[in-house]
This record gives structure tokens, C-alpha cells and sequence, in this order.
């Protein structure tokens, strides 16, 4: 090939002298946004790079630039444990709450020196990016701090993500050097990708934030490729190892070494000065290529970090200025009402789209009548909408003057929008529900209920799918999942249609996916099932408990289909008659829970159905195995509250129960014990009001790893 040396030590030569030159230009065009050269000088020093890598190539490396996009789709990420922990970051929403930090962090440094750096907070996705000696090995997200996962072959991919640092980033010590930022996507590439995803007939994402993370998590690095990523870097994890004694120190050491670093940073020596740019990012944020949702201030000095140090989830020198939400005003077209799985009818405000916090929104909900008149929103009205927590779409109010005049007000409808069945408000509650419980709008949400993560967990059984089996009177309850078919599946038609005119069906791949979750989820817990129905007020926790204590759903409905004695009857106390009641006697439960379970399984077309997922192979009790350690806490009952550093809430929880504890998640004169972690609440004021021994986290870790219940007076 013209112009490749001839000879191998030559070639070597040759492509590291192009590899240094390319990555230089990479830093200024991609961090810098200072080109030096034309982009066609810069693709000829890439395609002569590659042309000596075709003709050698044994001499291409990782590193290479020809090799951002070299791997083949992969189906998992790996897990990755995290060298040191990616905490989170404690918030301030308000001027008042950020000044109350400062004045902590004052007290605590006394009379030394404490200047704080202020960074952009960028609305994106946390990278940790891991170099060998100076070439990049690794890339993981955040996940959940401790554990992230591995998403390298996708970060290679994003051009301001040098592949090998820079030179002039001083000496660079052998060995692994770990940084980390944020992945984003600007504010262009964002409408770009929606306006080429609604032309394909795909949902636009809903902000730069899940679009940046979405394309992270691609399985092609060749999709994340496509969607114009790009970064900053804000830390450096060991920074003895490069000698630097200050944040600010750590972000200059990162742009020499070639990554991207925002440029809007400043160090701020007063609590005035913090405030002052704190006011000027609020005022720039529209104006910036990037989202932003707030202000970073760390204390700049390293030492003075380590001795401010941590709480269990967030570091004691940092905290996030939480920009005030961000308010539009719109038209509200009209208040439609939502029909929950349980019969809820929630009013929903639907007004002209705007823009608010990065992202178009054109409905929120109004959660009840009652808030509907509180508000005072008319349908008409020129309305105030912001996102709550910079997330949750919320109407804040009508701008009264521009009302029009005899504008109604809205009242809740006195039969179902969705079935026409009547309409009830139980006395006490601010929800209205439909009574009748073969609503069709029912069905889609119990449908869709049964086969969430949360419950029996059909992955792929998502709404759409739902939505079209119903409207093709394919499945009319939970039970009727258990009949579907891979040809059945494959033909179904999704609602749209391909540039020739044809139908798009699901197709054999999907369908074969779908029949094999569907199946799996016949063995599914018991615990799983009765959440899956559900059962008002039977969340998660409630039917772990009912599990645990009967079994089988046979002994649950058998307990249901027995009316317990009422207070007064036979002179009984309430005490007494509920003890008489084999459900609103189990720890956590409660009268008014066993009413909705009754009133559930009085219900002749529910059992009905339990009688066909039965039939249909759906595992309906629990498989009673020895367990596999000594039940020595069994009768105790056990509530966590506040944060733990060793374990997680579940894991916890999984401990207690492995020893025979039951584990709930309210405090009562029944608890045995509740574990007290770090910034406990309410549950420990109760605790403590009910006398209830208290127990620390070291006690907990000393209760799991003895299998010795503690004493009774701890």
C-alpha cells in the first residue's frame, strides 16, 4: 500500500508518532473546541494511521484511535466493584439551606483557610473511567455507588474520552489511575435523536438525562457511536499517587492529561462569592449547549475533605445547589380522568406542550377533586407548570386574571370515562373509584400490574404489547397470559406499519422471548402472586407477610371466606376480636387490610380466575424447605429504619428472616426490636415512645453472624 513503510520498526515508529498527533487534536477539537487543523488534514492522519494498521496489524492496540468502535454487540454488562464508593451528593434547595452548610463547614475548619470550587452540576450519567498505565482499561457506571456495571466498549466510543492520556500531564505513575464525570448529551444531539425517532415512528426520550444514559447501556457500541456523547471530568480517586493537594489541582491535572473539563468552574473564598455564582449559573442555563440542574461546591482542599469526611451516603464537603424548578406558564386543553388498577379515578391536566427543566411536557396529574379545588384550575385557564424536583411534571396553579369569565368548575365525573359503571367516594377518602371490576381500564393496569417487576416479573410484557392483546380480545385477565402462543404472539399486530404499506407484527424472536418469561413466571413466589393480584393495600412488604404466614393461597382465601366476629359481638373487645381474625391478626396487617382481602376473594369472577392460573400451572403456596440455618429468632419481630454501611435494606431483611424473624416495616407495641441506623427517624421517635429496645447496626451484624438473638433488655 502507497506510502506505509516497508518495514515493521519503521511502521511502529510511524503509527505512535500518529497516534500521539491524533490524540492531540482529539483534545483540542473534542475538550478544547479549538481545532489547530482542518478536519480533512485530520482524516488524512487517520486513514494513514489505519492504512499501516491494515498492512501491520499486530501493531494495533486498544488504544488505538482506529479502534473507538471496534467491538462486536455484546448482550450483558459485567458487574464492576467500585475501588472506593461513587457517593451521591446531599442537596440543597434553597439559598437558606445552602448557607446553613457553609456555616457547618465553617464551624468545623474553625479559623483555617477554606476555599470552596464551584462546578456546573451537569444533568447526565456518572462514568468511572479506569487507565493502566496510562491507556483506558475500564468504564462503569455508577449504579448503585458500590457496584456499577461495565460499559467499556461503549465509552471507547465517545471521542472527548482519551484512549491514552496526554504526555504533558506530568509524570504519570505506572499502575491503574481511576477518574470520573459525567456522560451527557447536548442539548442538539437530544433533538436530533427525538426528531429522528418520531420520524421512524419511535417515543422521543423524555430528556438529554435518559437519552445520555439509554446510549451508555446500548448492547451495540456502534448505536452509542451514533448518538454524539460527549463528557467532563471532575475527579481524580487516589490523588496521592499524582500529589495533588486540592480539587482545584485535581481538575487542572485532568484537562493536561487530555480529558474534557467544564469550564465554567470557580474558587470562591466567602460564602458570598459561592452565592454570587450560584445566581449567575441559575441565569446562564438556558443559554448552555447542556443541561444543567444545580452547583457542585466542594471544599477545595484534600485534607480538609478527608477530616470533614462522610456520612453513609454522601461526603460532608460537598453538597448540590438544586436550581429552583423552573416554571412556564401554558394552556390547560383539558382535565381527563385516569382509571387506576384498583378502581382509583385520578384527574389528569393536559394542556399545549412546553418545554420546562430540558424536556417537553403536556400533562400532569392532579391527584384528586379535592386538589383539583384546591388549586383552582378551570379548563381554559392559562395554567403555571413546573417539574417537581426538576422530574415530576406538576401543575402549580391557574393565573387567575386571565381567566376567562363563567369558566366551570370541574367536578369528578358521577360514572366511569372508562365503563360507565357509578362512581363512589368512600367516606373519609379523598379517591373516587369505580365499583365496577370488569372496567376495562381496570384490566389494562392489573395486566400490566401482574406482569411488573414487582410482581411476577414477564420481561417484555410491557404496555403496548398489553394494550394490543386486550384490543385484540386476546387476554381478559391475568390468567389468560398462560394461553398465549409463540405463532399467537408472533402475528400481533403492533398499530403501525412499515414504509411499504405492511403491518409491523411483534415477530417469532419477541414472541419466543415473551412465551419463555410467561413460563417463568409460572414458579414465581407465592409472595409475588398476591401482589400481582392487587389487592388494595397489599403492596410488597404486606405480601411477604401473608406468605409467610399462610402458606398457600388456598389457606389465605379459606381465612377470607370466614367473616371474624365484630367488636361487641359476644361482649368481645376489639383487642380480642382481632385476635379472632386469622388475617388482621398477622404482625403488619391489620383489620383494614383483611376487609379489602375479603372483599377481594367475595368477588366470584377473582376466584374464578385463581381457579384458572391454577390450571395453567402458576404456583400457588410456597415450597416448605429445612432452613438452612437454626430459626433462632424465630416469634421476634424485627424494623430497620435510618441508613446501614454494611448492608442494604433487602439484604438486611434477607439476614433477619434466614435466623426465623419476621421483619415489618412499622413500629407497634408487637416489635421485638428495631435496628437504628444512621439518620434514623420517626420510626425510632415511636420506638423509643413505646419503650421498644433499640439496637445498633454493629448489634445487628453481631445478631447475623452469631445467630444469637440479642438479649432482651438491649
Amino acid at each position: 500500500m502507497a506510502g506505509v513503510p516497508a518495514d515493521r520498526v519503521t511502521a511502529a515508529e510511524r503509527v505512535e508518532v500518529l497516534r500521539r498527533e491524533i490524540a492531540h487534536h482529539d483534545y483540542r477539537y473534542y475538550a478544547l473546541d479549538a481545532p489547530e487543523i482542518s478536519d480533512a488534514a485530520y482524516d488524512s492522519l487517520v486513514r494513514e494511521l489505519r492504512d499501516i494498521e491494515d498492512v501491520w496489524p499486530e501493531l494495533v492496540t486498544p488504544d488505538s484511535p482506529t479502534q473507538r468502535v471496534g467491538s462486536a454487540p455484546g448482550s450483558t454488562f459485567e458487574p464492576v466493584l467500585h475501588s472506593q464508593r461513587m457517593y451521591s451528593l446531599d442537596n440543597a434547595m434553597d439559598l437558606d439551606e445552602l448557607d446553613a452548610w457553609l456555616a457547618r463547614v465553617r464551624d468545623a475548619v474553625g479559623e483555617r483557610e477554606c476555599p470552596f470550587v464551584c462546578e456546573l452540576k451537569i444533568d447526565g450519567s456518572s462514568l468511572a473511567l479506569v487507565y493502566a498505565d496510562g491507556s483506558l482499561e475500564r468504564a462503569a457506571t455508577r449504579g448503585d455507588g458500590r457496584t456499577g456495571e461495565d460499559v467499556t466498549a461503549n465509552v471507547r466510543t465517545i471521542r472527548d474520552v482519551p484512549l491514552r492520556l496526554l504526555g504533558d500531564a506530568g509524570a504519570i505513575p505506572p499502575g491503574r489511575i481511576e477518574v470520573r464525570g459525567e456522560v451527557y448529551m447536548p442539548k442538539a444531539s437530544f433533538e436530533r435523536l427525538n426528531e429522528a425517532n418520531e420520524e421512524a415512528g419511535f417515543a422521543p426520550f423524555a430528556n438529554p438525562r435518559n437519552a445520555a444514559a439509554g446510549a451508555v447501556r446500548q448492547k451495540d457500541p456502534g448505536v452509542t457511536a451514533s448518538r454524539d456523547l460527549a463528557t467532563f471530568l471532575y475527579q481524580v480517586v487516589d490523588v496521592r499517587r499524582l500529589d495533588l493537594i486540592r480539587q482545584s489541582d485535581a481538575l487542572e491535572w485532568l484537562r493536561k492529561a487530555g480529558f474534557r473539563v467544564n469550564p465554567d468552574v470557580v474558587t470562591c473564598a466567602t460564602a458570598k462569592e459561592v452565592r454570587a455564582y450560584c445566581a449567575s449559573a441559575v441565569e446562564k442555563r438556558d443559554a448552555l449547549p447542556y443541561e444543567i440542574d444545580g452547583v457542585v461546591v466542594k471544599v477545595d482542599s484534600f485534607a480538609l475533605q478527608e477530616e470533614l469526611g462522610y456520612t453513609s451516603k454522601s461526603p460532608r464537603w460537598a453538597i448540590a445547589f438544586k436550581f429552583p424548578p423552573e416554571e412556564k406558564t401554558t394552556v390547560l386543553r383539558e382535565i381527563r380522568v385516569q382509571v387506576g388498577r384498583t378502581g382509583a379515578l385520578t384527574p389528569l391536566a393536559e394542556f399545549n406542550p412546553v418545554t420546562v427543566a430540558g424536556s417537553t411536557i403536556a400533562r400532569a396529574t392532579l391527584h384528586n377533586e379535592d386538589e383539583v379545588r384546591r388549586k383552582d384550575v378551570r379548563v381554559g385557564d392559562t395554567i403555571v407548570v413546573r417539574k417537581a424536583g426538576d422530574v415530576i411534571p406538576e401543575v402549580v396553579g391557574a393565573v387567575i386574571g386571565m381567566r376567562e369569565p363563567g369558566a366551570p368548575e370541574w367536578r369528578m365525573p358521577a360514572e366511569c370515562p372508562s365503563c360507565g359503571g357509578p362512581v363512589w367516594r368512600p367516606e373519609g377518602e379523598v379517591v373516587s373509584r369505580c365499583t365496577n371490576v370488569a372496567c376495562p381500564a381496570q384490566r389494562l393496569e392489573r395486566l400490566g400490574h401482574w406482569a411488573g417487576r414487582g410482581a411476577m416479573d414477564i420481561d417484555g410484557m410491557g404496555t403496548e404489547i398489553i394494550t394490543r392483546l386486550v384490543e385484540r380480545d386476546l387476554v381478559h385477565d391475568v390468567a389468560d397470559f398462560y394461553l398465549l402462543t409463540e405463532d399467537t404472539l408472533a402475528a400481533l399486530d403492533m398499530g403501525r406499519v412499515k414504509k411499504d404499506g405492511s403491518p409491523v407484527v411483534l415477530g417469532p424472536v419477541m414472541a419466543a422471548k415473551l412465551v419463555a418469561a410467561i413460563d417463568a413466571s409460572r414458579s414465581r413466589p407465592l409472595a409475588r402472586v398476591l401482589f400481582g393480584l392487587g389487592i388494595r393495600h397489599v403492596g410488597s412488604t404486606v405480601a411477604e407477610l401473608l406468605s409467610a404466614e399462610f402458606g398457600a393461597l388456598d389457606a389465605l382465601m379459606d381465612a377470607a371466606a370466614h367473616e371474624p366476629p365484630a367488636p361487641g359481638e359476644g361482649g368481645l373487645t376489639i383487642a380480642a376480636a382481632l385476635a379472632a381474625d386469622p388475617i388482621a391478626r398477622v404482625e403488619g396487617v391489620g383489620p383494614t387490610i383483611a376487609a379489602s382481602i375479603r372483599a377481594f376473594f367475595a368477588n366470584a369472577d377473582n376466584c374464578t380466575m385463581v381457579e384458572r392460573l391454577r390450571e395453567r400451572g402458576v404456583r400457588l403456596a410456597e415450597e416448605r424447605v429445612a432452613p438452612a440455618r437454626p430459626q433462632t429468632l424465630e416469634g421476634l419481630t424485627f424494623v430497620l429504619t435510618g441508613a446501614l454501611e454494611q448492608f442494604t435494606r433487602d439484604e438486611a431483611a434477607a439476614a433477619l428472616k434466614e435466623l426465623g424473624a419476621k421483619v415489618t416495616g412499622s413500629v407497634s407495641k408487637k416489635t421485638s426490636f428495631v435496628v437504628a441506623g444512621e439518620d434514623a427517624g420517626s420510626k425510632y421517635d415511636k420506638a423509643v415512645a413505646l419503650d421498644v429496645p433499640v439496637l445498633s447496626e454493629e448489634d445487628l451484624v453481631r445478631i447475623v453472624e452469631s445467630g444469637e438473638p440479642p438479649a432482651a433488655g438491649s
